[in-house]
């Protein structure tokens, strides 16, 4: 039986026939470029097959640098006409091949991709190193030392819980303090993060332990209050990758659940505790989570074996709570989905006897720009949970830290782990057997520790206390400051005793809104020994009927005995107290060791019942302490900047610090709300006279939702930059009271009667930088945009042609024509997206994704924001086209790294499978049979057939997805030494084939390496139970069968049918995908993938005689004798 010619893959694709007619010259003028090039392979210059043959021939020996031997002068006449027109035809067809093969080699590239891609480049340096150097805070964390001591409870074994192989649970003793193992106070569990260990609680422990030690046990009030030591216990999940994984993360939620009930057990058996008989057994388990492990502590409440109201508080830091870092699992992906409804549901009902969370109270810390692990965007809780049971704070807002935290400096930063100790001791109340106070007071506790009190929703205190402070003055003193003046006290102590200075507050019923503004660098302290000042809010008495100064725990005289003098109960306002950083000309950083400014600030209202405000200045040596305090209107010191935002981009704005300004001054700009925007500050300097400044510009920059401040001593120029709007974020829960865009707060010395000029300009190179964070999902995505592009021209032209282009031919194709309008097309529907995300929510039936506020509420979707680019801000339309761009420059990086790493392994293939020159030559004459060698049909069977079973049993379908990559780079490296050998248009065809979906199958890699990094670990930790989720042979059977396809060395059949349209159809869906869904839903570009790899393998079955009957055949049959490899025909 004859065989198939080998020069072309389908047998007729690439033959050429004798009878073609010749196009004119006319005819050539009309071709397009894409058509022109494949001239050769759609006509012949009347030559017959053998005459083809042997100039392929002669041209491939010639590229081999192989001269084939002389004619001998009998064979035909040196001097016939014929003779000589056929060698002019043999040199022009061979020319024609020379310039084709090099024309299509596979490193060629036009001048305008390599233009392309240089732009792509620098545009991605530029960013990158934007990111790495521009609008970064600086770190200002102290690292904790402790002597740390862990007892593992090897009793928490299988009969209560089923991970009790793969999870431990260890309690914390400090050397030194306490090394016993027994049960004595509050439980407290620290949850590690993704990747974390159970020793990064030693720090928070061991202040824990050593703040109760020193301090506490020496406080009776605190211990009256229900203060007492704290047990803290810590989890090992073996450094398990939860961001990875949603199995994981439910498995470490149904475990966590596990060790709350068995830390409860604890305190319940006499042998384990020296627990206070007195006092109730605990019930409820503080929560403390890192990272993920914040996102379990969530998860915990949701499971089926969580005990009701075993968990009342949950304090998380650097927690990704709003949605998942990454979408490449899709239990991961459902998990967080079903979680987040979960809460969400909770507080939508009417009664909280409804509501399983009403007791529960959620802190999140971020660490803001420091955190380049996790976007600090994601801690918000403003999609979840009520102001009323918890909130979002950055660490640069808690007072006394005013620093940034990377994602691992949470846990061992001194200034974040003290203030959350000491929350925990001011929350706790070992009285009740939840172990600490109600909800209500548990959230006054912890927004004193963690805002900076200066929020429109801050309590004072002031209103709810008692006058404790009789103060007698001397009723022609001159001390009292006339009404409307500031008071500006320098160089205090200048007396020997205490002197008073006392400001008369205005009436309420007076126009405006005031407010009461008072700044010293000296310490507040209430009831304390030895204190230099005190503020004092008096009404003179009596105060009520029958009031004696009995009740008055201190009492002030400084009338000197004289008669006359006025009596005033006082309230002293040091539990109120704002720390502010220090800024003096020497401040450098706001978490700088200098002692803290004193502040405080009071609506007019919050002084209803008082008279005066009384300064006392106590201190007996004289100094350089000063202080100011004055009654300012709203108008004056709050300023609306209405600038939009297009014009602030554009020009910047210019802001102006009038001369007689107020002490603290607000500039709002509304128009500033959006994560992706960076910008510059700059302040000019202001003129104090003769009198020098007692201290340099301070400025605060603030978001009220979420809680995010940051401060700038002795400020010249600031890196303004925020934790708004941002990308991919859910709307949030309840409609926000108060107005989330950005704010400049300043305080200026009142005493430099000059203005001061400040300008805001856009910081384009800052905020290319801010678009790391939030964006970097999106080279999981459109890469593979890019490269479903691509593959829809070649498969189109080699259709239409018959030759199977290159990558960057096809890319170059691809960068004049359908890129630049997709990517427009994309850009309108970016900026449709934006406008309608801005806009009201309106009611949705969708049930999965939509949350109900109440019976009365519209729903909301909270994924509305998940589509394309999640911008919520029509001006950031350029970043489709942007990130196009890199995306193209990335494939383009991608192709040439695969080409240097295919050809760097031919190396040891040539040397392994080198032949002698003769056999060369001898090959050489037989071009037109290719020896691409392959496996038998039986033995890829097998192959594919048990990789199959794996699947299905043992190993996830991403570890055969690794496997079936690694085989298409052999077929790859096959194909291109034989392409490189034996030049025809049928070997650089299917190299080409070959190669492209190589770079396809990269693309959706990154994709399944997360799931595979999780299966490894689980393995290296002795954990076989198999991934019920990732068993799915059909995930991968596609891949896996395509790719020992293309071992055998067969390209797919062309296709003139309406067949080719749903080739089109696949890939411009991958594209359409990719972009649209593909950041949000990146698991499901493998599925869209496979589904191609599937109609592929459909194209190859039908050009082939493939039958039930021909399997049985294969399967029977044995190998050639000997064990030689069979050749392709």
């Amino acid at each position: 039986m004859r065989k198939k010619s080998s020069y072309s893959a389908d047998g007729d694709s690439d033959k050429i026939t004798a009878d073609s007619p010749q196009p004119n010259h006319e005819q050539k003028k009309k071709k397009t470029f894409s058509t022109a090039k494949y001239d050769f392979s759609r006509h012949s210059d009347t030559l017959d097959r053998r005459k083809v043959e042997k100039v392929l021939a002669a041209a491939q020996l010639t590229a081999d640098n192989w001269t084939p031997p002389m004619k001998s002068a009998s064979s035909s006449p040196k001097h016939s006409p014929a003779a000589a027109d056929e060698q002019t035809e043999d040199k022009m067809l061979n020319a024609r091949i020379r310039r084709r093969v090099d024309m299509r080699s596979p490193w060629s590239c036009t001048l305008f991709t390599l233009l392309a891609t240089l732009a792509s480049i620098l545009l991605m340096l530029f960013t990158l190193h934007s990111f790495m150097t521009r609008q970064l805070d600086s770190k200002g964390c102290d690292m904790y030392y402790t002597r740390s001591l862990f007892f593992n409870f090897a009793d928490f074994d299988t009969e209560h819980t089923r991970f009790a192989t793969k999870y431990s649970l260890h309690l914390y003793r400090e050397i030194g303090f306490d090394e016993d193992s027994k049960v004595k106070g509050v439980p407290v569990l620290f949850i590690p993060g993704n990747a974390g260990s159970y020793r990064q609680a030693r720090s928070l422990a061991s202040e824990t332990v050593q703040h109760y030690y020193n301090t506490v046990q020496q406080d009776k009030e605190a211990l009256k209050a229900g203060a007492t030591s704290i047990d803290f216990f810590s989890v090992d999940f073996n450094e398990d990758f939860t961001a990875f994984h949603g199995q994981t993360l439910l498995d470490q939620a149904e475990y966590l659940n596990d060790a709350v009930a068995y830390i409860l057990s604890l305190y319940h058996d006499p042998r384990r505790s020296q627990r206070d008989p007195s006092l109730p057994d605990p019930s409820s388990v503080i929560l403390i989570g890192h990272s993920m492990g914040g996102v379990a502590a969530r998860t915990m409440l949701a499971m089926p074996n969580y005990q009701s109201n075993s968990v009342n508080t949950i304090i998380t830091m650097s927690a990704p709570h709003a949605r998942s870092p990454v979408s490449v699992d899709a239990d991961l992906v459902r998990t967080y989905q079903r979680i987040n409804d979960h809460w969400r549901e909770s507080y939508s009902q009417k009664w909280a006897s409804d509501n399983p969370l009403w007791h529960v109270t959620l802190i999140s810390i971020a660490g803001g720009t420091l955190d380049t692990t996790v976007p600090s965007d994601y801690a918000s809780l403003s999609s979840l949970v009520p102001s009323t049971h918890g909130f979002t704070v950055f660490t640069s807002s808690i007072p006394g830290m005013w620093t940034g935290a990377d994602h691992n400096q949470a846990v061992w930063c001194v200034q974040l782990v003290r203030p959350i100790a000491r929350s925990i001791f001011e929350a706790m109340d070992v009285h009740r057997s939840s172990q600490t106070k109600p909800r209500a007071e548990r959230m006054r506790v912890f927004k004193r520790w963690y805002l900076t009190g200066m929020e429109e929703t801050a309590e004072k205190s002031l209103p709810h206390k008692e006058p404790s402070t009789l103060l007698t003055l001397e009723d022609q003193s001159n001390s009292v400051n006339p009404a409307g003046k500031r008071l500006v006290l320098r160089n205090m102590g200048q007396t020997e005793k205490p002197k008073a200075h006392v400001l008369p507050i205005p009436p309420q019923d007076m126009p405006g809104q005031r407010k009461f503004t008072f700044l010293s660098n000296l310490p507040l302290e209430e009831n304390a020994n030895g204190a230099h000042l005190d503020l004092l809010f008096c009404s003179v008495l009596p105060l009520q009927p029958g009031h004696s100064a009995a009740v008055f725990s201190l009492d002030i005289d400084l009338s000197d005995g004289r008669a006359g003098s006025t009596r005033l109960a006082c309230k002293n306002a040091a539990s109120d107290r704002i720390s502010l950083p220090a800024s003096y000309r020497t401040s450098v950083y706001p978490f700088d060791k200098t002692p803290s400014f004193s502040y405080l600030q009071y609506d007019l209202d919050d002084l209803g019942e008082h008279q005066f405000v009384a300064v006392l200045d106590k201190s007996a040596d004289s100094s350089h302490a000063w202080a100011f305090a004055e009654f300012s209107d709203n108008s004056e010191s709050v300023i609306h900047v209405k600038t939009g935002l297009q014009r602030l981009l554009a020009f910047g704005t210019r802001l102006k610090l009038p001369a007689g300004r107020p002490l603290v001054t607000t500039f709002d700009i509304p128009a500033l709300h959006s994560s992706l925007l960076a910008f510059k500050l700059r302040m000019g300097k202001q003129a104090c006279g003769e009198e020098p400044e007692m201290f340099t510009p301070l400025l605060r920059q603030y978001l009220s939702e979420p809680h995010e401040s940051r401060y700038f001593v002795n400020v010249k120029e600031a890196n303004v930059s925020l934790h708004g709007i941002a990308p991919f974020m859910p709307p949030p829960l309840r409609t926000q009271a108060t107005s989330n865009s950005l704010s400049l707060q300043f305080w200026t010395d009142p005493t430099c009667d000059s203005s001061v000029d400040v300008s805001l300009q856009i910081d384009i190179a800052g905020s290319l930088g801010k678009l790391v964070m939030r964006y970097r999902t999106v080279f999981a995505a459109f890469p593979l945009l890019v490269v479903a592009l691509v593959l829809r021209k070649q498969f189109k032209l080699y259709d239409d042609s018959g030759a199977f282009v290159t990558f960057m031919e096809s890319m170059d194709f691809c960068l004049r024509t359908s890129m630049p309008l997709l990517f427009m097309a994309l850009t309108f529907l970016a900026i449709s997206l934006a406008v309608s995300s801005s806009t009201t929510s309106t009611p949705t039936s969708t049930g999965w994704a939509v949350w109900r506020a109440n019976t009365t509420e519209s729903a909301l979707d909270f994924t509305k924001n998940d589509l394309l680019l999640g911008s919520q801000d029509p001006i950031f339309w350029f970043l489709v086209p942007m990130f196009g761009l890199l995306s193209a420059g990335l494939c383009v990086i991608i192709n040439y790294t695969a080409l240097v790493v295919i050809r760097l392994l031919q190396l040891p293939l040539r040397i392994l499978t080198s032949r002698p020159a003769s056999t060369r030559k001898e090959t050489a004459k037989r071009i037109l049979l290719p020896a691409f060698s392959a496996t038998s049909p039986k033995r890829r069977i097998v192959t594919a057939s048990v990789l199959l079973l794996l699947v299905s049993t043992v190993i996830p379908y991403q570890f055969a997805y690794l496997v079936a990559c690694i085989v298409q780079l052999a077929t790859c490296v096959r194909a291109s030494r034989n392409a490189q050998e034996n030049r025809s248009e049928a070997n650089a065809n299917f190299y080409n084939y070959a190669h492209s979906i190589f770079i396809l199958m990269l693309c959706v890699l990154p994709i399944n390496i997360p799931v595979l990094v999780v299966w490894i670990h689980n393995l290296a930790v002795h954990w076989l139970t198999p991934f019920s989720s990732h068993h799915n042979v059909l995930s991968v059977m596609p891949f896996i069968l395509l790719v020992e396809t293309l071992t055998s060395g067969r390209i797919v059949p062309r296709t003139t049918t309406r067949l080719t349209y749903i080739t089109d159809v696949f890939f411009f869906l991958i594209a359409i995908y990719a972009a649209v869904y593909g950041i949000s839903y990146a698991y499901l570009l493998h599925h869209l993938v496979n589904c191609v790899a599937a109609w592929l393998m459909v194209l190859h079955f039908s050009g082939s005689d493939f039958s039930l009957s021909r399997l049985t055949r294969i399967l029977e049959s044995h190998d050639e004798e000997g064990g030689d490899v069979k050749k392709r025909p």
